[in-house]
């Protein structure tokens, strides 16, 4: 089992930590070791708390996390999450990822459209910024829990275009919402048991490894590098969901 996820998880590691996503790779390496649903999700809750925390680290240590942005819509993200997870009961999955496959694509044109060097200076206006923090993290925390892959990638997507950031500095302060979210679903799936601890912590050690990778490649490469990263998994998403909706 620590052959088959160990691997992955520190590819899943790399590719969340600059752009999002890694969720794409880590659950399914969790399945392939044999877990079945629940156990597998929370046990990938355990190793990507702890390499989210390590990446919000480094960002915060390079100076490319923006803490306002980030609690502001880490608040909103707690409400939208639950919401997201009720609602899904009664949806049928193929009907979600349907609406995924006409979301992502517009994602992508909204990455390839922006420009690399978008200025620190807010898209809202000033007086607008503590609602439009929190409107996107009841949004995205509400596609978290209703899907879930994907959601630091539309974070970042969301804080370069509506709040101006750097792409760098929204890669660092999605991780502080992304925390949050996993936080709060570990401690749930630990409370029902539902984490595989002596396999969940090595591929932690894996996962900070490939967030150490992500993140001083995203920190010293700069914007395009984002940008390139953000369609690799948009791309994957994608192809993702197109395999679920097909089968």
């Amino acid at each position: 089992m620590l052959l088959i996820v160990c691997p992955l998880v520190f590819l899943a590691g790399l590719i969340d930590s600059a752009a999002g996503g890694g969720g794409l790779i880590s659950i399914p390496a969790y399945y392939a070791a044999g877990l079945p649903p629940y156990l597998a999700s929370g046990t990938n809750k355990l190793s990507s708390s702890l390499g989210t925390t390590w990446a919000t680290i480094r960002y915060f240590r390079s100076g490319h996390l923006n803490w306002k942005v980030g609690l502001l819509a880490a608040l909103g993200a707690f409400p939208g999450s639950y919401l997201g997870a009720a609602l899904q009961q009664t949806f049928s999955e193929r009907h979600v990822h349907l609406m995924m496959l006409v979301m992502i694509p517009l994602a992508a044109v909204f990455v390839l459209t922006g420009r690399a060097d978008t200025k620190n200076r807010l898209q809202v206006p000033p007086r607008f910024l503590v609602p439009a923090c929190l409107l996107i993290g009841l949004v995205i925390g509400f596609y978290d829990g209703l899907v879930g892959p994907g959601t630091g990638t539309f974070l970042i997507i969301l804080f370069t275009m509506f709040l101006g950031l750097h792409p760098v500095d929204a890669s660092g302060t999605a991780k502080v919402v992304n925390l949050a979210s996993n936080i709060a679903a570990l401690v749930s799936y630990l409370l029902q048991g539902h984490v595989m601890i002596l396999l969940g912590l090595p591929a932690a050690i894996f996962t900070i490894l490939g967030a150490q990778v992500g993140s001083s490649l995203a920190i010293h490469r700069g914007a395009r590098f984002i940008r390139h990263m953000l369609l690799v998994v948009l791309a994957l998403l994608l192809a993702r969901m197109l395999i679920d909706v097909l089968s």
